[in-house]
């Protein structure tokens, strides 16, 4: 089956393996956002100068992009360029706010917009395993589904345009604090005296049992923090969920103490490790 052609804008540490699994499952795609690293992992790709171009040449886009002024100013440069009945996936993380604006806004110029943010990390990127969380019209869904499973292992319809973004702020909120609570209880572990990576494994078979655990607990162990997802955008999505609180006058404590300790890390210099440098905090090497 000849795949279209696919638009996709954002190829930083998360989008180029998402885009070349796209490639994979046979689609050819249109790029912006030209970088050395981009080109080596899409040799089949075409570049474009522009976003508008992108839209002049995909009547699907997918946008993988760092922050909410980010898809903003992507989507201003788009809109005026859509193809009539062209969709919008934006995988990036950003405020469900905006979100709604800007669907709001594709949708007067006679396009849609699904909200599909991930989870996973680059590892999930990379072997195609993401946990996709949709916003959106069912219709629109169904036709970026073939595209969704090409990059992601579960994708679920949580609702309407920009639930997707509630559930991966609720996303970050969980994984964020159970970094921290694993740097904590990691720290109190060494400072003690005792085997981390047989506590890891006793922790492992109870409980306290968690991806997090697994995965970022190990990374700790083992001092290696190459960013899988930087510290500073878990921040931004951190952000993200206190401004959602105080827009629906909640009180998330949780939420806003793991910010600030996020905040104290990149002020220390580890916004571009990954989120489990958290650790380095604890420990006094």
């Amino acid at each position: 089956m000849t795949r279209p052609t696919v638009g996709f804008i954002g190829l930083g540490v998360m989008g180029r393996p998402m885009a070349a699994n796209l490639v994979k499952a046979g689609y050819r795609l249109v790029v912006h956002r030209d970088s050395e690293a981009a080109r080596a992992a899409l040799p089949e790709a075409q570049f474009v100068p522009s976003a508008a171009e992108v839209a002049a040449r995909a009547t699907v886009i997918v946008l993988m992009l760092p922050d909410t002024p980010d898809v903003e100013a992507v989507a201003a440069e788009l809109v005026p360029a859509l193809q009539p009945g062209s969709l919008i996936i934006d995988m990036s993380s950003i405020s469900p706010t905006a979100t709604r604006a800007l669907a709001a806004t594709v949708a007067a110029a006679g396009s849609s917009w699904l909200d599909a943010p991930v989870s996973g990390g680059e590892l999930g990127a990379r072997n195609a395993t993401l946990s996709i969380m949709v916003g959106g019209a069912a219709p629109d869904l169904e036709r970026a589904t073939p595209l969704l499973e090409a990059m992601g292992s579960r994708i679920v319809h949580i609702g309407d345009v920009g639930s997707g973004q509630v559930a991966k702020v609720a996303n970050q909120i969980l994984v964020g604090a159970t970094i921290e609570a694993v740097a904590e209880a990691f720290a109190l572990v060494r400072a003690f005296g005792a085997d981390l990576e047989a506590t890891r494994e006793a922790l492992l078979g109870g409980f306290a049992a968690s991806k997090v655990l697994e995965v970022h607990g190990e990374r700790m162990i083992a001092g290696t923090f190459e960013p899988g997802f930087r510290l500073r955008l878990h921040r931004k999505d951190l952000r993200l969920a206190v401004d959602a609180s105080a827009e629906l006058d909640l009180d998330l404590p949780l939420t806003a103490a793991t910010q600030q300790v996020m905040n104290g890390a990149v002020g220390t210099g580890l916004g571009d490790a990954d989120h489990s440098a958290l650790y380095r905090l604890r420990t006094r090497d």
